[in-house]
C-alpha cells in the first residue's frame, strides 16, 4: 500500500488543497472547468510551500503557473477514470487509516502522557516486586484468589520479614529470576516496564510498599528501594577478558593478570583501540576498537554501568573492574545528559502512541464521544439476549446464543447522535463475532461484546465525520487525494513512457544528439608510487615498453604497496591527476598527487564526440521524460478551459 508514499509526500508537499469549494468572502483565484480555487486556500497553499520566500507579484505569478498545471493533470486524472478504480481506492483508504489516527484519540491526554513520560524519563527509580502470576482472562475466582494472595504476602513483609526472603519463599514471588535476585530489578525510567507497573513503582514513595497491581502478567507487590535523576546517555568502548574456566581459581587469576596487564600497557600510552582489537575477548566489539552504542540505565549489567557513568571526561578510562561477564576495562568516548523537554517531545510522543499506554487515550476518547453524543443502552432492549445468553454452561460460545423471536429485537438499544442502533443490529454484531469464553458468564460476554461494538460504531461514526468537522483534515485527504492520481497519471504519460517507448527514445535522440556530448577523453593509466625512487622505476619500465600490468606485477614484488595501478577512459575535469599530464598519445608525466609521486601514461586522446545511445541512457531518458512533460502541458492547456483572477490573486500580501 506504501509503496509510493515518498513520491505522494513531495507532490502533496509541492501543491496540496484541491478539490476545495471557495470560502464565503474570500473570491475565487482559480477556476478550472467548473472546479474553482478560493483566495484563501491558495494562499495557505502557497505559503505553506514557500515559507521563505518574500511574496511578490512574480512570486506569485511562477507558482500559480506551477498550479495550473498541477490542477490540469489532476483534472486529466478524474477524466480517465483513475479515481473510480480499486486500486486507487485502496491507496486512499490506506493513507486515510493512517492520517486519521491523531484525530480518534484524546489529544489532550497525549499532551499529558507525554509530559508525564518526559518527567518519568529524568528520574531513576530502584525497586523489587513480588509476582504472582494469572492470566489476563482468567475467571473471577481466579484472580481474586491470586489477588488475596498478593495481600497475604504483603502484610508479611509489613510484620516484618525481609522482602526478598518472602518473595524467595515457598509460595512467594512466581517471578523465575527471583531465585538470583530476590525481585530486586535494579534501577529503571520510563517506558523499561509495563506501563502499570512503571506507574506503581513511580507513585510508591521510597521505602514503602504497593497495594497489588494487575498488569497482563498477573499481580505485583512493589517496593520502591530509592530514586535518583536520571543519568543520561553515555558511549564507551571496553577491552573484556574473560576466564577459560569460571570456576578454576588458576584460570580466574590468569584473567586478571591478563587485564591488569593490558591496563598497564594502557597507562604507558598505548592506544585503546589497538588493545582491544587485539585482546578483548567480546568479539562482537574488538573489530571496532571495542565501541559500543549509546546506552542508559537498565541497559548493561549494573557493574558495567556504574563504572561506565562514573567516569568524568571523555577520553578517561576505568580500572579493570569485574562482572557477570569477565574482567572490563572502559573508555568514556562521548556522554549526553537528558535533553530537553523540547528535545524529547517529538520521539516520547511516537513512544507514547506505541506504547500500551496509548489505550488511555483511546478509552479517554470514546467516554468523551459517549458523553457528547448522548450514547446510553437501554436495558430493557437487552433482555431478550440475555435470556439467550442465560445459562449455567461454564463455556460461552457468541453463536450459540440463539434469540427465538428476533421481532423482539427491533427496539432501540442505543443512539450516536440521534441515530438509532437497534438490538438486532447489535444481536447480528454478537454472533458474527464468534467469541469463545470459559472465564465469563453468558451476560458478562453479552456485556463486553456490547462494549466493543458501541466503542467500534462511535469511533466509526466520528471518523466518517473528520472531513466535516477538520478542516485540515479535509484539506490534508485532499492532497493524498490528488497526490496518488498525479503519480499514476505522470507514471503512465511520462516516467514509464520514456522507459517503455524504445521508438519514441531512438527518435528523440536522433534529433537532439547533439545536446549529449563527449569532452575531449583519454584513456590512461595512472601509477600512485610509494616513493620517488619507484616513481622513476615507473617511467623507465614503461619507456622500455613495458605494459601498465607488467610494470606493476614487477615492483610489486617485494611488497603490494609499492605501486597502485588505476586504468579507465576519463573526461576532461573528471580526474584530476589525469588533468594536470600531457594530453598526448604516448605521454608520461610525473605528478604531484596528495604528497605522493604519481606517474601518468596517457594512452590515447578521444577528441570530444557525440554520445551514443547506450552510453548516455539515463540522461537521455530523463531528457526524454521532461520532454514528454512539456507536450503533455501543452495539450492539457489546449484541452481545458482555465482562468485566473489576478485581481483576487494578488490581493496576498
Amino acid at each position: 500500500m506504501f509503496r509510493i508514499f515518498s513520491c505522494i509526500a513531495a507532490l502533496v508537499l509541492t501543491f496540496s488543497t484541491l478539490n476545495v469549494i471557495a470560502q464565503p468572502g474570500s473570491g475565487t483565484v482559480l477556476t478550472v472547468e467548473n472546479e474553482k480555487v478560493s483566495r484563501n486556500d491558495f494562499e495557505s497553499i502557497f505559503k505553506k510551500n514557500n515559507r521563505d520566500t518574500v511574496v511578490t507579484q512574480a512570486s506569485i505569478d511562477e507558482y500559480m503557473e506551477l498550479f495550473i498545471n498541477f490542477k490540469l493533470k489532476v483534472r486529466e486524472a478524474r477524466e480517465e477514470g483513475l479515481d473510480t478504480n480499486d486500486a486507487f481506492k485502496r491507496e486512499l483508504k490506506g493513507y486515510r487509516k493512517q492520517l486519521a489516527r491523531p484525530y480518534l484519540i484524546d489529544n489532550d491526554l497525549l499532551d499529558e502522557l507525554v509530559r508525564e513520560a518526559y518527567d518519568r524519563s529524568s528520574t531513576e527509580i530502584k525497586a523489587t516486586h513480588i509476582l504472582i502470576k494469572v492470566d489476563q482472562n482468567a475467571r473471577p475466582e481466579d484472580t481474586l484468589k491470586a489477588y488475596n494472595r498478593a495481600l497475604k504476602l504483603r502484610e508479611r513483609i509489613l510484620a516484618g520479614e525481609d522482602f526478598a526472603d518472602v518473595a524467595r519463599s515457598k509460595g512467594g514471588s512466581d517471578d523465575p529470576s527471583v531465585r538470583d535476585n530476590g525481585g530486586d530489578l535494579g534501577y529503571f525510567s520510563a517506558f523499561q516496564m509495563v506501563y502499570p507497573f512503571e506507574s506503581a513503582a513511580f507513585n510508591t514513595p521510597a521505602g514503602e510498599i504497593s497495594m497489588p497491581i494487575r498488569t497482563r502478567y498477573g499481580y505485583h507487590i512493589v517496593k520502591t528501594l530509592d530514586r535518583r535523576p536520571a543519568r543520561g546517555e553515555i558511549r564507551v568502548a571496553h577491552i573484556m577478558v574473560r576466564s577459560q574456566n569460571s570456576q578454576d581459581p588458576a584460570s580466574i587469576a590468569e584473567a586478571e593478570s591478563k587485564v591488569r596487564e593490558i591496563y598497564q600497557k594502557l597507562q604507558e600510552g598505548s592506544d585503546f583501540s589497538e588493545m582491544a582489537m587485539r585482546f578483548s575477548q567480546d568479539a562482537s566489539t574488538a573489530k571496532n576498537g571495542g565501541e559500543l552504542p549509546w546506552f542508559g540505565t537498565g541497559k548493561m549489567v549494573e557493574e558495567f554501568e556504574n563504572a561506565s557513568f562514573a567516569l568524568k571526561a571523555d577520553g578517561e578510562i576505568t580500572e579493570p573492574f569485574k562482572s557477570s561477564y569477565g574482567w572490563h576495562i572502559v573508555k568514556r568516548l562521548e556522554y549526553r545528559p537528558v535533553a530537553s523537554y523540547e528535545e524529547s517531545e517529538p520521539e516520547l510522543r511516537k513512544k507514547v502512541s506505541r506504547d500500551s499506554r496509548a489505550e488511555l487515550t483511546k478509552s479517554s476518547f470514546l467516554t468523551k464521544l459517549r458523553k457528547q453524543y448522548g450514547t446510553t443502552v437501554n436495558a430493557k432492549s437487552l433482555k431478550p439476549i440475555y435470556k439467550a445468553a442465560d445459562h449455567d454452561s461454564a463455556f460461552v460460545n457468541t453463536n450459540s446464543i440463539k434469540v427465538k423471536k428476533l421481532k423482539k429485537l427491533n427496539k432501540e438499544l442505543f443512539s450516536i447522535d440521534g441515530k438509532a442502533y437497534t438490538s438486532r443490529q447489535f444481536y447480528d454484531y454478537l454472533i458474527g463475532t464468534k467469541v469463545r469464553r470459559r472465564d465469563l458468564t453468558g451476560r458478562e460476554v453479552v456485556d463486553e461484546q456490547l462494549n466493543e461494538y458501541i466503542d467500534k460504531e462511535l469511533i466509526d461514526y466520528e471518523d466518517s465525520k473528520l472531513e466535516s468537522k477538520y478542516n485540515d483534515f479535509r484539506l490534508l485527504m485532499n492532497e493524498y487525494n490528488d497526490g496518488i492520481l498525479l503519480f499514476e497519471l505522470t507514471d503512465r504519460k511520462v516516467w514509464s513512457k520514456a522507459v517503455k517507448d524504445t521508438l519514441g527514445l531512438e527518435a528523440f535522440y536522433e534529433a537532439n544528439k547533439q545536446n549529449f556530448m563527449w569532452k575531449e577523453r583519454a584513456t590512461a593509466a595512472t601509477f600512485t608510487c610509494a616513493n620517488d625512487d619507484i616513481a622513476k622505476k615507473v617511467a623507465k619500465l614503461l619507456a622500455k615498453g613495458k605494459t601498465p600490468q607488467e610494470v606493476k606485477e614487477e615492483l610489486n614484488k617485494d611488497s603490494n604497496l609499492n605501486v597502485t595501478l588505476e586504468e579507465g577512459t576519463w573526461e576532461k575535469g573528471d580526474n584530476s591527476v589525469l588533468d594536470q599530464a600531457t594530453w598526448k598519445q604516448g605521454a608520461v608525466s610525473t605528478v604531484a598527487d596528495k604528497s605522493q609521486s604519481t606517474i601518468v601514461q596517457v594512452q590515447e586522446v578521444i577528441p570530444a564526440t557525440e554520445k551514443k545511445l547506450d552510453e548516455a541512457k539515463g540522461m537521455i531518458t530523463a531528457e526524454y521524460q521532461s520532454y514528454l512533460e512539456k507536450e503533455w502541458i501543452k495539450a492539457l492547456r489546449s484541452k481545458y478551459n482555465f482562468s485566473v483572477n489576478r485581481d483576487v490573486l494578488y490581493s496576498i500580501k
